[in-house]
């Protein structure tokens, strides 16, 4: 099935019905999710970003969605107690009159990895780095099902290949709290239309026969225009395998 939803036509012609699309990102970076913003951009649709990253290289890609996008409005803050992910969609979601694709971007880096040892270590970084992602689906999913908008929200993990039995330990336990989140979300919100999925590490090096994996950027963006189109509204509460999309800056 991943090599079916990834093998899509190139150009801007493909995937019509997203063009005037209401889309939010969250956690763009120059290192993860440019890719997937252009792929928006470059169908006419209506972006809100959310990015922590402040840098020439960002306003660069700024004016360069701003050239193709229907309509794009930059957050450059992190979340935090006072911009809190909350209140960032609702802003989005006031900015757009609405949301219809959702797309949260979550990287973790090797450093990240390295610095956790005991079991309570492990658990804060999963809270840490799906905890917000969680709390802006909820409030994303929420208003598409108040203005009855059949909508759809994936939440993408992405790290390094694990490189030890203790990098695939620590990914295999947050893939597995990253299935259940998506397997909550998607089954609260099925009967509203509104379908959560995601992306996340293939944490094992051992399994070599589970099948195609997202492997790059641009997979990553073509799963994103796949589950936002006509074609995409069967699925719901999956969980796509990555592995080695964080590669750089880490």
């Amino acid at each position: 099935m991943y090599m079916s939803v990834i093998a899509v036509e190139s150009g801007a012609e493909t995937y019509p019905e997203l063009a005037g699309a209401r889309v939010v990102v969250t956690g763009l970076s120059i290192i993860l999710g440019v890719d997937l913003a252009r792929g928006f951009a470059d169908r006419k649709a209506r972006l809100v970003i959310q990015t922590a990253e402040r840098s020439p290289e960002m306003v660069e890609l700024t004016a360069l969605l701003a050239s193709s996008a229907s309509e794009i409005a930059l957050i450059d803050v992190p979340f935090s107690a006072t911009e809190t992910p909350t209140h960032f969609a609702q802003h989005a979601a006031k900015n757009l009159g609405g949301i219809d694709t959702m797309i949260n971007l979550v990287s973790v880096t090797q450093t990240e990895l390295n610095a956790v040892d005991t079991l309570d270590e492990i658990e804060d970084l999963i809270v840490a780095k799906l905890g917000p992602a969680r709390e802006v689906t909820e409030v994303a999913a929420n208003r598409m099902a108040l203005t009855w908008s059949e909508g759809t929200i994936l939440n993408a993990v992405v790290a390094p290949a694990p490189q030890t039995a203790r990098d695939a330990a620590i990914l295999g336990m947050l893939r597995q709290a990253l299935a259940a989140m998506t397997a909550d979300l998607a089954r609260r919100w099925s009967g509203d239309v509104v379908r959560v999925n995601a992306v996340g590490p293939k944490a094992t090096t051992l399994d070599t026969m589970s099948g195609a994996c997202l492997t790059s950027e641009p997979d990553i963006a073509a799963l994103a225009l796949y589950l936002a189109s006509r074609k995409g509204r069967t699925l719901t509460g999956h969980v796509f395998d990555a592995e080695g999309v964080a590669r750089r800056g880490c």
